[in-house]
Order: structure tokens, then C-alpha cells, then sequence
């Protein structure tokens, strides 16, 4: 399946951002592979934005980046406008209580 235009260009803005983390950080590609347990060629495809590194990787290499927690929160569902809405709609417009069940003298 081909990936879309939008993704295509948020993978490649994601390895741009991770060549810029990592180069800041003067750390070199190489480095960078060792210590997140991938081969040099994985760091570069990553940082060119290929949709085929594994997301281990860059987990690991954004916990290189001391940005772990960013990653844990992309999809921070307290804050998803979308599906709070969408559950909102769902709510019952009205709450009755029920009536108490007649006992049968049963015990």
C-alpha cells in the first residue's frame, strides 16, 4: 500500500528532527546506532524518514534523547478532543432511577 502525502512528510520531518536532536547532542551516527542496538544504516534510513524503521528504534532513540516521555504522550487520550467528543455523544440525555422490585417474601 502507498503511504499517503501527509505521512510521508511527517516521517521524513520526524528523521529530520532526529538527525538535528542527535547532531546537537554531537552525537555521531555510529554512536547513536550502538547505543540503540541498530546498525548504521538503520540511523540513516531513520533519519531520512523511512517508513520501515521499526518504532523500537526510535523509542530507543528518543530515550538516547532523554524525549522518552514525549513519545509516551503522543496519543494523550485525556486530551483527545475527537473521542471525548464522540463519547460525549453517546451519554444518555436522561438518568431515571429505577423503581425498587416488589419483594417475592422468598428468601
Amino acid at each position: 500500500m502507498p503511504i499517503s502525502l501527509p505521512i510521508e512528510r511527517a516521517l521524513v520531518k520526524l528523521g529530520q528532527d532526529i538527525a538535528l536532536a542527535r547532531r546537537r547532542r554531537r552525537i555521531s551516527q555510529a554512536s547513536l546506532a550502538e547505543r540503540i542496538g541498530a546498525s548504521l544504516s538503520t540511523v540513516r534510513r531513520m533519519e531520512k524518514g523511512s517508513a520501515s524503521t521499526p518504532l523500537l528504534f526510535i523509542a530507543r532513540a528518543m530515550h538516547v534523547f532523554q524525549e522518552l516521555p514525549r513519545l509516551a504522550n503522543l496519543l494523550d487520550t485525556p486530551h483527545d478532543e475527537i473521542g471525548l467528543t464522540l463519547m460525549d455523544e453517546q451519554l444518555p440525555q436522561r438518568i431515571r432511577t429505577r423503581k425498587p422490585q416488589p419483594s417475592s417474601g422468598a428468601l
